[in-house]
């Protein structure tokens, strides 16, 4: 009894400790004149533009298409977001440090490609490697997280070693991983068709259900995200790897001086960004069913957009995990929205390409009033 009369009593006071904060801050609002209060709404609306665009655009949405808000659609949400979040947490690294990684999707291509490979069925009759068992689930999983892991080492070496700007570096590694993908799909028995006849072994631990909500299945990739997500917090906030990487992105100079190992810190977050696009692209391929050389097109754009919304910033140091998890989300909400109102699937380019413009306007706009 005693100890359950501490915990309320620790509960009352975090609630009364944040009412009291929140009741200073209005009273301090409504105390300032009234040029200063337009100019605070002001720099709140646009500071928060993006996000007030994308809500404003749901609840429109969920008016005019009530399906959008069902069991089925937020499912599907959650879905999408949990395959997507990896890569968007390995290019959140390559943004605070200032640059980007615009060979993430094609990373994710070849690693679907690779992985979709070895797990097709043994006696599947269009199998491109026919001599091949079905090899083991995890053995493939280590075997695509490697793969990235040396395509991030590349990116790494060249932007750390030769100053070179990470999307020229990207740019040319983009081309060279889609060559490799052709390339790739025309060896054994393919002939560059697209690899289909997955082993259900491998559909099943990727995509089997996790749990139904109200007779709809949550696969499972949607628990590998939130570990993943829970691993890639701790090294962002609890690691000194985590702490140089935010230092290298706000002051590379600084960072040296004060003996961060920039060259390492640099390295190491383009091949963990690799590790996360070898993640995505063993999802992709379980969740598809179907890898083709087109798949992980454009999907480094999509994790980009989700980083700016996030608060990533490409000024460099800042950012935060959950900050991607929200921008992700909030991507897909208005992506799954999009296509509830059977809105032309070109038109989606033009929509991502306006957000990202839009988003690092307003990142630039914050970085600059500060200054």
């Amino acid at each position: 009894m005693p100890e359950i009369n501490e915990d309320r009593e620790r509960n009352d006071g975090f609630f009364v400790k944040l009412l009291s904060g929140a009741r200073e801050r209005i009273d301090g609002f409504r105390s300032l004149p009234r040029e200063d209060k337009a100019r605070r709404v002001r720099e709140f609306l646009l500071n928060n533009a993006m996000y007030i665009i994308i809500i404003t655009a749901v609840i429109i949405i969920a008016i005019i298409e009530p399906r959008f808000i069902s069991w089925a659609s937020i499912i599907n949400i959650i879905s999408l977001t949990a395959a997507k979040l990896p890569i968007a947490l390995g290019i959140g690294g390559a943004i605070v440090l200032t640059g980007t990684d615009i060979s993430a999707g094609r990373a994710v291509g070849l690693t679907a490609c690779i992985g979709a490979s070895l797990l097709q069925m043994t006696g599947y009759s269009a199998k491109m490697f026919p001599n091949l068992s079905t090899m083991p689930v995890f053995i493939v999983l280590l075997a695509v997280m490697a793969v990235g892991a040396v395509i991030g080492l590349i990116n790494g070496f060249f932007v750390a070693k030769f100053k070179l700007h990470p999307f020229i570096v990207t740019l040319s590694t983009q081309l060279i991983i889609y060559g490799a993908i052709l390339l790739y799909l025309q060896i054994g028995n393919n002939g560059g068709q697209t690899l289909s006849g997955l082993d259900s072994s491998y559909l099943d631990f990727v995509s089997g259900p996790l749990f139904r909500v109200a007779g709809i299945a949550v696969p499972r990739y949607v628990l590998f995200s939130v570990i993943i997500t829970a691993i890639m917090w701790v090294i962002w906030n609890k690691t000194t790897f985590g702490k140089n990487m935010f230092a290298v992105g706000a002051n590379e100079e600084a960072a040296n001086v004060s003996g961060v190992n920039v060259f390492k810190t640099i390295v190491l977050v383009f091949v963990l960004a690799g590790i996360m696009y070898g993640i995505t692209g063993f999802i992709e391929g379980a969740r598809i069913g179907s890898i083709a050389s087109y798949t992980g097109q454009n999907y480094e754009s999509d994790a980009i957009a989700a980083c700016v919304i996030g608060g990533v910033s490409f000024v460099g140091g800042t950012g935060k995990i959950s900050g991607i998890v929200i921008g992700v989300l909030l991507l897909q909400i208005i992506f799954v929205g999009l296509n509830f109102l059977s809105v032309d699937q070109n038109m989606l380019y033009i929509i991502k390409g306006a957000i990202i413009l839009l988003a690092c306007a307003v990142d630039m706009r914050k970085y600059l009033v500060k200054r």
